[in-house]
């Protein structure tokens, strides 16, 4: 992973001892709660519902386990013993007192971690492939071009005020596994005919008030002009993009009044001169970035294991965790294990500060001291040696955090909703339990196959119920929680957006209702079927049918 070099450093103690002074005035009253605001938010600090909400920033997802035990740290220390691993693969501390903040920040730098750019109008955390580097189906590794692209975005002068903020996704993938139609700017690794490889670029994605599938803008633009084509993009963004109306200020907006062609042709006409303008990444620069994540020093192991074979053969529970929790290695030997955060009774994305302690212990253990976050608020470990497959999942149960439920029906993705959030319409978290609760059947959830619920608290989509096969909208109708349905979203290639399904549901009607769908489902699907290629075979309507006849 990247290592941070002396002007890093620097550059973070300055910025903590800078927001140390604010904090100090805003406490004396010298600074009102509105001016304080705009200060508080460059540094990752919301005003929530009963207390401020820190969030952390994990750069494209990788943590290491000294990092992970700095952050069950700062949960106990200023926290009240947990975290919420959110839909960016960052982190979020949901009681954090005021007078303590200086503090906390001096001990994320610590461990080189920061809250810098998550929250503002400004480029975002930079998120990717929570198996970047080791998955088989890679093309290469985007995690040495996110890091260039985070020092690229990170105070630059251009673009700390945009219209809006601005998330960027990348991957080097065959399958999409970040989500990258769904994000202001994206960038996928591709080969051209000439057998280069560089980049397809795509605009223009994003969910909340007004969700749209992103567009390819470019099919290829070559490594070197990373950053030229990434400041025309932006360049363009920030001069047009609306500024006088919040809900109307996202490039997705700009994108749809322009129209693809014309956003193409302003960011071309401006990516000819930033061509011109020593904007070009050097090989050696690119060449120095990629010795930040050079592979470790895998061992030569056979690709299977007998003992593991034996035990898939012999235990149906290490069988299903193994089927959904792990997934092949490019390195034989190796295997990827994802890392349950959606267990019974627990909000989806949290851990305690426990369990975080002993999840950065078992990274060293079994995966040399690297973890992950994921966009669907789960942790993975990249590098587990395939012959200890069986004694790491005892060990993950014994944490409660060996559910067997990765991609499936309860593998639910969730924002903290009207429990904490101030924009929230109605709570997503209990509704999460009780889902989870009613289909605690594992054999019934894995028969199901791959099927994606994601749940928002509000329209601003933080849970991703756009993308969702199922997804679920907290709404307020005069002052109650109710539940809008949609059908048919996907996070992936095969990106979608979910149409409304009918009228919202009460609080007591919404889990009833997801039981009909699932219903309608098991009925209509043929033979391993995955939900949203039946939901596009039939329709809405057999699904809306049942679901509201007895409403």
């Amino acid at each position: 992973m990247y290592q941070y070099d002396k002007f890093d450093h620097q550059i973070l103690a300055e910025r903590n001892a800078q927001f140390r002074g604010q904090v100090e005035r805003r406490l004396r009253g010298e600074l009102t709660e509105e001016e304080f605001r705009p200060l508080r938010l460059m540094n990752g600090l919301y005003l929530q519902l009963h207390a401020y909400m820190l969030r952390v920033a994990i750069p494209y997802g990788v943590l290491s386990s000294a990092q992970l035990r700095q952050l069950a740290m700062i949960a106990r220390k200023y926290d009240r013993d947990y975290g919420h691993f959110t839909t960016r693969q960052n982190i979020q501390y949901n009681w954090i007192k005021l007078e303590e903040m200086p503090d906390l920040l001096e001990d994320l730098a610590k461990v080189e971690m920061h809250a810098i750019q998550t929250s503002g109008n400004c480029i975002r955390n930079i998120s990717t492939d929570q198996f970047a580097g080791v998955a088989r189906d890679e093309l290469e590794d985007p995690r040495p071009y996110a890091e260039i692209l985070r020092q690229w975005s990170t105070f630059h002068p251009e673009f700390s005020y945009l219209p809006r903020k601005f998330k960027i996704a990348l991957t080097g993938a065959e399958r999409d596994r970040a989500a990258i139609y769904f994000h202001d700017m994206a960038y996928r690794l591709v080969k051209n005919d000439a057998g280069e490889i560089g980049f397809q670029v795509i605009v223009g994605g994003g969910m909340g008030r007004t969700p749209i599938v992103g567009k390819v803008i470019k099919d290829f633009i070559p490594k070197r002009h990373l950053l030229s084509y990434s400041e025309s993009v932006m360049r363009v963004y920030n001069g047009y993009g609306r500024r006088d109306n919040i809900y109307k200020a996202r490039i997705k907006i700009l994108v749809q009044e322009l129209g693809i062609e014309e956003f193409r042709r302003q960011v071309d006409a401006d990516y000819e001169l930033n061509m011109s303008r020593s904007l070009d990444l050097e090989d050696s620069e690119i060449e120095r970035m990629k010795a930040f994540f050079a592979p470790p020093a895998y061992r030569a192991l056979p690709e299977g294991d007998a003992a593991v074979t034996a035990l898939l053969a012999d235990s149906k529970p290490f069988r299903m965790w193994h089927d959904r929790n792990v997934t092949a290695h490019k390195v034989p030997g190796y295997s990827i294990v994802t890392i349950s955060l959606k267990p019974k009774g627990v909000a989806p994305g949290d851990a305690t500060t426990d369990q975080m302690y002993a999840i950065a212990d078992l990274s060293d253990e079994y995966s040399l001291g690297t973890l992950r976050t994921t966009y669907k608020q789960n942790l993975v470990l990249t590098d587990v040696e395939t012959s200890r497959l069986p004694e790491l999942w005892e060990r993950l149960k014994t944490l409660g955090v060996a559910t067997a439920t990765v991609d499936t029906l309860t593998d639910i993705i969730a924002c903290p909703g009207l429990d904490y959030c101030s924009l929230a319409n109605a709570r997503s978290i209990p509704v999460a339990q009780r889902l989870i609760d009613r289909f605690d059947d594992l054999d019934f959830v894995h028969d199901l196959g791959e099927l994606r619920l994601n749940i928002s608290g509000c329209i601003n989509a933080c849970g991703h119920h756009h993308a969702g096969n199922i997804g679920i909208l907290g709404v307020d109708k005069k002052g109650e929680e109710f539940y809008q349905v949609t059908l048919g979203g996907s996070p992936e290639d095969d990106a979608s957006i979910g149409k409304i399904m009918g009228p919202a549901f009460s609080e007591d009607d919404i889990v009833p209702a997801i039981e009909k769908v699932i219903e309608v489902f098991v009925a209509k699907r043929e033979p391993d079927e995955r939900f949203i290629d039946c939901y596009r075979r039939i329709g809405m309507e057999p699904f809306k049918e049942r679901v509201y006849a007895d409403h």
